[in-house]
């Protein structure tokens, strides 16, 4: 049995990153409206076998985020194999999100604070016995004129460490995931502070609660200008002061950071990883890699339609390619292209 340093390692181990196929049904049903397919059972089913079916995906992605319903489904082949099955079989790490969501926090208008604590134990137990080998959890913190409260950034980094400590105790790797939404009109400077502000407390919490840092993915954003911002950041200042936020302040036990794409485009998201890859590679203590759901997901979501399986799987594998280069700092051709 592997252990959970291994596991870690080979989830950010350079060429590679991390599919996020988590979202929820509600999720997942806006998105099929979008392309005009009704989100049943059997259609997410369909959509789920299409991306983890793809020819090759083993080459660029180390694990898979699902969802509880998705962690229950099974290949639409003739042999119905179970997905945590089939992706072991690849060699390509289950994983299951398990926190219940962002629910508004008493007392704090505007800010929110993850759920999901209650039972947890007992449920990492039954996932670790259907195949999942890493989890993830994440927080939401929001920027705005007087937040994030500093009883914000602890509530949700407690919870962060909670989750971490009882997936250890249950031999699965935590993705820690504190997110920094790009929503408002900040500045990339003010994103720096507050993702700093939030990194410090989280890694407070996981040494004072006993998670085993090289044991443990950190899936954080990236320091960039907010949504409505006047003045957007080129990616040489993104590439610059998310580096710089990550090296102050992540520990070097840590194995590896696979960022999320927090409403980047694909493009974008795929030229910031790059850029820090490129130029920080050897300074680094820690890979740097993906963990991107919509990012990735996006093009083949267009070009599946409900039918396309071909053509989806070969927008998925150009988007994971691509990505994959860009842990390498080598994407930079493509990019420009």
């Amino acid at each position: 049995m592997e252990n959970l340093q291994d596991i870690a390692n080979k989830m950010v181990s350079k060429g590679k990153g991390i599919l996020a196929a988590d979202e929820s049904t509600p999720t997942c049903t806006s998105r099929f409206e979008s392309i005009g397919v009704e989100s049943t059972f059997e259609t997410r089913n369909e959509y789920r076998d299409m991306l983890m079916g793809a020819d090759g995906l083993n080459e660029y992605i180390s694990g898979v985020i699902m969802f509880d319903e998705t962690l229950r489904q099974s290949t639409t082949c003739n042999d119905k194999t179970p997905f945590p099955e089939y992706l072991s079989s690849r060699g390509i790490f289950p994983g299951i999100k398990v926190d219940t969501g962002a629910k508004d926090l008493a007392g704090f208008k505007n800010e929110k604070v993850t759920e999901g604590l209650d039972g947890l134990g007992e449920r990492l137990s039954d996932y670790y016995k259907m195949g999942a080998r890493f989890a993830k959890w994440r927080a939401v913190i929001t920027i705005g004129d007087t937040i994030p409260s500093d009883a914000c950034i602890y509530s949700n980094a407690h919870a962060l460490t909670r989750y971490a400590a009882l997936c250890q105790e249950n031999n699965l790797v935590p993705i820690v995931e504190p997110e920094v939404l790009m929503n408002g009109s900040h500045s990339i400077e003010t994103c720096y502070e507050v993702s700093q502000r939030t990194l410090n407390v989280v890694f407070e919490q996981l040494l004072m609660h006993h998670v085993d840092l090289s044991g443990i993915v950190l899936k954080p954003n990236m320091i960039i200008s907010g949504l409505d911002c006047n003045e957007q950041a080129d990616v040489e200042k993104v590439a610059e002061l998310t580096f710089k936020c990550l090296k102050d302040n992540v520990p070097s036990d840590v194995p590896g950071i696979a960022f999320l794409s927090g409403g980047q485009s694909s493009d974008l998201a795929t030229a910031h990883l790059n850029k820090m890859n490129e130029k920080y590679m050897d300074d680094m203590p820690w890979n740097l890699t993906f963990s991107y759901g919509r990012a990735l997901q996006e093009d083949a979501l267009k070009t599946w339609c409900g039918s396309n399986r071909e053509g989806a799987q070969k927008a998925l594998m150009l988007r994971a390619h691509s990505n994959s280069l860009a842990t390498k700092g080598m994407a930079t051709d493509l990019i420009n292209s």
